[in-house]
């Protein structure tokens, strides 16, 4: 299946047309003709089957012949507050993959260590856009503005809270404390790590100090680590 996104697409949706760029991946390299079908979705869930109604390489449009909703292919809901690294690839490298795996909502977090204060939220959108249709998703994971550390401690918490830090302090191992079927929320530091009093003040607000392994690890591969842990867990 190829699978493509709208987000304006709604269960009222009769017609649609594609932008410039997606006409022309249709139409030129798909080579997709009148009569043909194309699969869409809006990434809250819904796959629209529509048919070709004009093939032109810049305004592709289609009618909707079928619509249904995909149930969600996880039972648990996964939020990773993870700091930007100082390499943008890097940080791409794991919003790809993390996608590929399972994820549900990504907050940069900025911290007292923080070598890289600011994203590009649009670029990382389209990374995590084109990891979401390569892998089939139906429903696409949130990336929220970049907010510093202290300003995510003001929210209202739910569920399982961990914060994988360094220090040499007394930590379980991550997917000794998960538990399957829940909303998990897990904290991942800058290069330098999170500062003792970041660690502090999350342990104020009920998070779990937690070993991702017996390896010192970058950011990305850490993040990286903890979604495939609770997905391990879930399965």
């Amino acid at each position: 299946m190829q699978l493509f996104y709208s987000p304006k697409l709604t269960a009222n949706t009769k017609q649609f047309t594609f932008d410039k760029i997606e006409s022309k991946h249709i139409v030129r390299v798909l080579r997709k003709t009148a009569g043909d079908k194309i699969f869409i979705t809006n990434g809250l869930g819904q796959l629209f089957t529509s048919e070709i109604l004009v093939a032109d390489d810049k305004k592709c449009s289609v009618k909707i012949v079928n619509l249904e909703t995909q149930k969600k292919e996880r039972n648990y809901y996964l939020h990773i507050a993870i700091a930007p690294t100082k390499l943008n690839d890097r940080f791409e490298w794991f919003l790809e993959k993390a996608t590929e795996i399972g994820i549900d909502e990504i907050t940069p977090i900025i911290c007292e260590h923080s070598e890289r204060k600011a994203i590009k939220t649009d670029r990382m959108e389209k990374i995590i856009l084109s990891a979401a249709k390569q892998s089939l998703k139906f429903h696409f994971p949130k990336l929220n503005e970049p907010v510093t550390f202290n300003a995510f401690m003001q929210s209202n918490f739910s569920g399982q809270l961990f914060i994988a830090h360094c220090e040499e302090t007394s930590k379980k191992s991550l997917k000794s404390e998960l538990k399957p079927a829940l909303k998990t929320t897990i904290l991942i530091g800058p290069e330098g790590d999170f500062s003792s009093k970041e660690i502090q003040q999350s342990l104020a607000n009920n998070f779990i100090p937690v070993s991702l392994g017996n390896s010192r690890l970058r950011t990305e591969t850490a993040g990286l680590v903890a979604v495939h842990s609770v997905a391990f867990v879930n399965e």
